[in-house]
């Protein structure tokens, strides 16, 4: 397999994607909450220029198990 960045970008947002599933799967379970609350942020960029507007929000919602997740991604490509 030829390794580029797209394919590590490919990893670690499909390694971010499964860390947060697991986190949602295990949010009931009271013992280890601190690895499943997210740290909550947002970015909303907007412009009006009387023809045109734009506005875009970006919100991203990481917790400690998405990050793991994003580093055993890493692992797994170098790993490939």
């Amino acid at each position: 397999m030829k390794k580029n960045g797209w394919i590590l970008a490919l990893f670690i947002l499909l390694g971010l994607i499964a860390g947060a599933l697991v986190a949602r799967w295990l949010q009931p379970v009271q013992g280890i909450s601190f690895l499943t609350n997210p740290i909550v942020t947002s970015w909303s960029p907007a412009f009006d220029l009387y023809v045109v507007s734009f506005r875009l929000t970006i919100d991203l919602q990481l917790s400690l198990l998405s990050i793991i997740g994003a580093a055993v991604a890493i692992w797994l490509y170098r790993r490939v």
